[in-house]
């Protein structure tokens, strides 16, 4: 008999933005309309599941991100905007993927997935979320290296259920580069050429 973990199964909902009223200049009029695209092609894309067997498509997103990336090409995304709870709507990461698939093997789904950053701080934690009480996240230190780039460095990683924790050892370091943010969404691309696209949370995740 299979041996589940003591987490819930209230299922991911998404709730991405409403299409932005476009009112100011020409640049950022091209932005929004840049930025609905993506959010479209993603929309039924299952957080990047049903992306994995559909390399149009993936080319299509990729491409929209290309084009957003290059409007926002000289614009400053390390700043304090981008301290926030961010919560996943897309991504090509097989990791965050593979686990949002098989969630149901330990008998439970996958809720938010989420990107946690304090830029005073100095920290990130990416936190994959299991309700009520189950999450799996790992600890980050990070420094700004540029107007785009953010260096990180793995610290501590720990898997929590509702009476118990395991902690487990930190792995990796690398960077990301956050080519796109605004006050809703923010795009990524990482030193693995991996991409991610999140928006800001309607709630603060803390430890």
């Amino acid at each position: 008999m299979a041996t589940c973990l003591p987490f819930g199964t209230i299922p991911f909902k998404p709730h991405f933005p409403r299409p932005a009223k476009i009112t100011c200049s020409s640049t950022t009029a091209q932005s929004q309309l840049a930025k609905q695209h993506l959010l479209s092609l993603i929309s039924d894309q299952d957080r990047g599941l049903k992306t994995q067997n559909n390399p149009a498509k993936l080319t299509s997103i990729v491409s929209a991100i290309d084009d957003l990336a290059a409007l926002g090409k000289d614009s400053i995304t390390t700043g304090g905007s981008l301290s926030a709870t961010w919560r996943l709507l897309w991504t090509t990461e097989k990791e965050q993927l593979f686990i949002i698939q098989n969630a149901s093997l330990f008998g439970t789904r996958t809720g938010d997935v989420l990107q946690v950053i304090d830029v005073e701080q100095r920290v990130l934690n990416n936190v994959i979320t299991f309700p009520p009480d189950g999450v799996f996240f790992v600890r980050s230190d990070i420094a700004v290296a540029s107007k785009q780039r953010v260096n990180f460095k793995f610290t501590s990683a720990v898997l929590r259920g509702k009476n118990w924790e395991i902690p487990l050892p930190p792995f990796g370091q690398g960077w990301f580069d956050t080519v796109y943010l605004d006050d809703e969404i923010r795009v990524v691309k990482d030193i693995r050429g991996d991409y991610l696209v999140v928006d800001r949370a309607l709630y603060a995740w803390k430890e």
